[in-house]
């Protein structure tokens, strides 16, 4: 029986390999896709963050007042940074921005001080913004709340199309990930029916026939996982060498989770697909193996 399971388990280890290989690349496939998938969301945050409101202060404000005001800005659950705009510097802003300068023609600053701020991503929809602007604008000191609003309904319609076919997208991808590596373990555990077939003749449990093939199934798994994943972190130093912007787009934890996923779905699914295989076989007669 030792020299039967010698010889058959020599005959299954180019089996193992290319199940190996093969989980790992669809493995890769699909952190790549994930990769993907995160640098497109972080990509959205990216946009969403960078939506600018401006707070114009009405003339005539004392200091008092436009400080109240700007301490309120400040203190608001939505704001994610904010500048005090002078009259002074926004007529810097103007004139470096190429206009021209109005002191041939005017003799007082017509440019408003304002506050302007950007919001978190949280708040980046129309119905917040807006709440937010009604909520200013009944401040004494506020002449007027400007933000871009055809950019922000573009943007959330674009995001959310975009969330949906990734979404659609992954769903597919994920079924066809399990579709494959099932198929990949069941083709590696058929060099094994012998085997398993004859241990369970000499009297074997299905215990003891399927513990050494779950454990290498496990052992396995975590091997593709972990090729899969240093092939993927190959993949994002490459890529991000060559596009030296995508490592802003760099989400650690994120990055870390699609890791962890990647190797528990290669453990998982080659640890069910072995075990399925085996008690398979153990069901079957000896005359249904041929």
């Amino acid at each position: 029986m030792a020299n039967t399971r010698k010889t058959a388990g020599k005959r299954s280890t180019p089996s193992y390999i290319m199940a190996i290989i093969g989980v790992s690349l669809v493995l890769f496939l699909l952190g790549i896709l994930g990769w993907i998938i995160i640098n497109a969301n972080k990509l959205g945050q990216y946009f969403k963050e960078n939506i600018a409101m401006n707070v114009y202060i009405r003339e005539n404000v004392t200091e008092k007042d436009s400080a109240t005001l700007v301490n309120y800005v400040a203190a608001q659950p939505y704001v994610k940074s904010y500048e005090y705009v002078t009259k002074d510097l926004a007529k810097q802003k103007y004139l470096q921005d190429g206009n021209k300068d109005w002191g041939a023609l005017l003799d007082r600053n017509p440019l408003p001080a304002s506050i302007d701020f950007k919001i978190k991503k949280e708040y980046a929809s129309t119905d917040s913004l807006n709440k937010i602007k009604n909520d200013l604008l009944q401040n004494i000191a506020v002449s007027d709340v400007l933000y871009p609003q055809s950019l922000v309904t573009n943007l959330n319609n674009i995001v959310n199309r975009i969330s949906i076919i990734l979404l659609s997208v992954i769903i597919f991808i994920a079924i066809l990930v399990i579709f494959l590596i099932d198929n990949t373990i069941r083709l590696a555990m058929f060099s094994n029916r012998f085997l398993i077939k004859t241990m369970q003749m000499v009297g074997a449990t299905r215990w003891f026939i399927s513990r050494p093939m779950d454990l290498r199934a496990f052992i396995n798994g975590l091997i593709s996982g972990l090729l899969a994943v240093g092939g993927l972190i190959a993949v994002i130093v490459l890529a991000e060498n060559q596009l030296p912007y995508l490592r802003a787009l760099r989400d650690y934890p994120m990055l870390l989770m699609l890791f962890v996923v990647i190797i528990l779905l290669g453990i998982f699914i080659s640890l069910i697909s072995t075990h399925r295989s085996v008690l398979k076989y153990l069901k079957m007669k000896l005359d249904e193996l041929y």
